[in-house]
């Protein structure tokens, strides 16, 4: 008998916006979430791993548009930066709620991710427009800008190579910090919304609006194989801590999880919207997800779920 991962687990909601939620991001401890909304707030919320007692949050206030997307500091379980369409990308203690730094870029910020090593954070806004932080000194000491789309973005674990995906189905990978092009893969026939870097460092995947996932070598930079179980262009995608599993969603009402060496979907769990953001927990097997939930009166829920609890 295969063993089937995932099969008798639930999802919790969790509820606190006032409207839909953007972004969903787990800290380096995986004890906290934090979400952003469109209602202009970020919250943290406390998670036990068997999903019992009251969940506290606290939240961010501040921002004055959007808060698109969220990240951890990767080497600090209370630190967490937030990019918003109000131009701002603002750091925070997530025990205090209060914002320690903020720094006024030239666009709406809507991509944002940390260095490995928690010294820099790279930015990406609507105008293709990439500006690498010093955490230290909360400065920009990069900006460029590129002629193409460019959508999510991200380092490898050791940091010295950097990913965009673009609008013309390509990742363009850099040297870090030269940020000189090293490569041009063209994975997809369609635009590249998103990429997630596999934990152990082997791997990364791309979501594509072709509506397929592709898992390429880091060494080799080669496609090793593509999921093909969502009809819908790929918004959002992500590893499991052991990087066995892999996360994807799109416009489906489901979430696919599927086996990374195989290729092969082990389980989908429902949604009753399209997907925003999907992330795994860096120490359990709990996905957080969120999307453009509506209730009956067509209003944003502003909710997020978190599934992989032994019970509902």
């Amino acid at each position: 008998m295969a063993e089937i991962p995932f099969k008798n687990l639930h999802s919790r909601e969790y509820q606190g916006h006032k409207k839909k939620v953007h972004s969903v991001a787990w800290n380096c401890t995986g004890t906290k979430l934090a979400s952003g909304s469109v209602d202009q707030t970020a919250r943290i919320w406390q998670i036990e791993s068997h999903g019992h007692g009251k969940v506290k949050d606290v939240e961010l206030k501040g921002h004055t548009d959007s808060v698109d997307q969220l990240c951890w500091d990767p080497k600090h379980a209370e630190l967490i930066a937030t990019a918003s369409g109000d131009k701002t990308v603002r750091l925070w203690d997530a025990r205090s709620g209060k914002c320690s730094q903020q720094v006024e870029l030239s666009g709406e910020n809507i991509n944002i991710t940390y260095k490995p090593d928690g010294t820099h954070i790279a930015v990406g806004n609507r105008d293709d427009e990439l500006t690498i932080l010093d955490v230290r000194k909360f400065k920009a000491i990069h900006k460029r800008k590129f002629n193409y789309e460019v959508n999510e973005i991200a380092w490898n674990m050791s940091g010295d190579m950097f990913f965009l995906t673009t609008g013309n189905g390509t990742v363009e990978v850099l040297a870090y910090p030269t940020l000189q092009p090293v490569n041009t893969l063209n994975a997809h026939t369609a635009g590249c919304y998103c990429i997630a870097i596999d934990p152990l460092g082997r791997y990364f995947a791309v979501g594509s609006a072709d509506s397929l996932v592709s898992l390429w070598s880091i060494k080799e930079m080669l496609c090793l194989r593509t999921f093909t179980k969502l009809e819908w262009p790929v918004r959002t995608i992500s590893f499991n801590h052991t990087g066995d599993y892999i996360a994807s969603a799109s416009e489906d009402l489901f979430i696919d999880i599927a086996n990374v060496q195989t290729g092969r979907s082990v389980h989908q769990i429902p949604c009753r919207a399209a997907m925003n953001s999907v992330e795994w927990n860096p120490k359990h097997n709990l996905l957080a997800y969120a999307g453009d939930d509506k209730n009956k009166y067509q209003a944003d829920e502003g909710v997020f779920r978190i599934f992989g609890f032994e019970s509902a």
